[in-house]
C-alpha cells in the first residue's frame, strides 16, 4: 500500500518550476492544462505551449518531471502531454463506471438547506437495511462527509486489485465512503478551476475499490456545475432526489434544479423531493409545530410538479448535533427523526426494486 497523493501536490510542485521565456511559474503562466490524472505514482497531465517548436518545450519538460520528483514524491512516474494553443489533445479512455444496482444523485438548488446532512442519513438508513452502499462527496469545495462520519482523521490508502491501482474508500456505519476532504488540510481552501475538479471526482469514482453495491448516493454541489455535468453524461444515474426548505427562496433554486434534470439533453428521473426543516417543535410543547420558513412549500411545489415527496424532516437540534459529532440521527434508533428517514428509504427502495 502507498499513500494516495491528490492533484494539489502536483500543482504545488510545479509551481517551482519556471518558464525561462517569461520567468514566470507553469502554474502562474496558465500552462498547465486541467487535465491531472493520479493512479498510484503514475501522474498524467498536460502543459500548453504557445508553438510546437517551442525552443524551451523539452527543458521545461524535464525540469517539470524533476520538480514533482523532489517536491511531490521521488517514486512519482511522469506522462507530461503536450499541447499546443488552438489544439485539442484527444484522449482516449473508458468512461468511469461504477458497479452498483442504482446510482443516486442527492441535489439542492442552493446551500444551506441541509442536503449533506440528508444523503448521510439516507446513507445510513440504506446500511442499516443490509445494503450495499457507496457514497460521493462530491462537493469539491465544501467537503462535509469526513466530518458527518467522524472520519476527519482518515486517509485512504492505495491497493493492488486485478493489476490496477485503486483508492481505498473509508468504511464507517456500514457504508464505503470517498471525499476530496480526506486528501486536503481542513484548514485549506480547495481552488481548482471546473475541469480539475471534473477530474477529480471522475477519479473518485474509477479509481476507486468500490466493490459491487446496491446503492450509490452521490452528494453533489448545490447548484449547477461543470461537476454536474460531468456525473450525468459519465454515469448512468438511476434518478436524483432534490432536497429544499419550505423557504420560498430556497424552492426557486429547487424548481431551477428539477428543471435541469428534466431537460432533454439531460433526462434523468426525479425519484423525489424530500422537505427539510419544515417545522420546529420545542421538547417542552411537543404537540406545538412552528413553520419558522414557511408551511409546506416543499410539498406544495412536488405537487406542482408532479414528483414524489418523499418526506418532510423538522428542523430538529439532535439532527444537526448527530451531524457535527460526526454520529448521524439515522444511527440512533427509535429517534423520531431516525424513523422518518427509515420510512423514505423504505419508499425509495420499494419505487427501485
Amino acid at each position: 500500500m502507498c499513500p494516495i497523493m491528490y492533484p494539489q501536490q502536483i500543482i504545488d510542485a510545479l509551481r517551482h518550476v519556471r518558464y525561462p521565456g517569461t520567468g514566470k511559474d507553469l502554474v502562474e503562466s496558465g500552462m498547465l492544462e486541467d487535465d491531472i490524472r493520479i493512479s498510484g505514482f503514475e501522474v498524467s497531465f498536460s502543459l500548453i505551449f504557445d508553438k510546437d517548436n517551442d525552443p524551451f518545450m523539452k527543458s521545461v519538460l524535464r525540469a517539470a518531471e524533476t520538480a514533482l520528483q523532489t517536491y511531490a514524491d521521488p517514486n512519482i512516474k511522469a506522462n507530461i502531454h503536450v499541447k499546443v494553443k488552438g489544439e485539442r489533445l484527444k484522449v482516449k479512455g473508458e468512461s468511469p463506471k461504477i458497479n452498483a444496482k442504482h446510482i443516486i444523485a442527492i441535489h439542492s438548488g442552493k446551500g444551506g438547506v441541509g442536503k449533506s446532512t440528508v444523503a448521510a442519513n439516507l446513507a445510513i438508513a440504506l446500511a442499516k437495511k443490509g445494503l450495499r452502499v457507496g457514497l460521493l462527496d462530491a462537493d469539491i469545495h465544501g467537503p462535509s462527509m469526513p466530518k458527518m462520519f467522524h472520519t476527519e482523521d482518515c486517509r485512504p490508502y492505495s491497493v493492488e486489485v486485478e493489476g490496477r491501482t485503486l483508492i481505498e474508500p473509508i468504511e464507517q456505519y456500514g457504508v464505503k465512503m470517498l471525499s476530496i476532504g480526506f486528501f486536503v488540510s481542513p484548514e485549506q481552501a480547495v481552488i481548482w478551476r471546473g475541469g480539475m475538479a471534473s477530474n477529480a471526482i471522475k477519479q473518485l469514482i474509477e479509481d476507486a475499490n468500490w466493490g459491487e453495491l446496491d446503492y450509490f448516493l452521490i452528494d453533489l454541489p448545490p447548484g449547477t456545475s461543470d461537476i454536474h455535468l460531468t456525473l450525468i453524461s459519465e454515469l448512468q444515474l438511476t434518478g436524483v432526489i432534490v432536497i429544499t426548505t419550505p423557504q420560498p427562496v430556497a424552492l426557486v433554486d429547487a424548481r431551477k434544479g428539477v428543471e435541469m434534470f428534466r431537460n432533454e439533453k439531460v433526462n434523468v428521473p426525479i425519484l423525489g423531493l424530500i422537505e427539510n426543516m419544515s417545522w420546529f417543535t420545542p421538547a417542552e410543547l411537543p404537540e406545538n409545530r412552528y413553520y419558522i420558513f414557511g408551511r409546506d412549500g416543499g410539498k406544495s411545489l412536488a405537487d406542482e410538479l408532479n414528483i414524489p415527496l418523499l418526506g418532510q424532516i423538522p428542523l430538529v437540534q439532535s439532527i444537526r448535533e448527530g451531524g457535527d459529532e460526526g454520529i448521524p440521527v439515522a444511527l440512533q434508533e427509535g429517534h423520531p427523526a431516525a424513523k422518518i428517514f427509515d420510512e423514505i428509504i423504505v419508499s425509495l427502495v420499494n419505487k427501485k426494486s
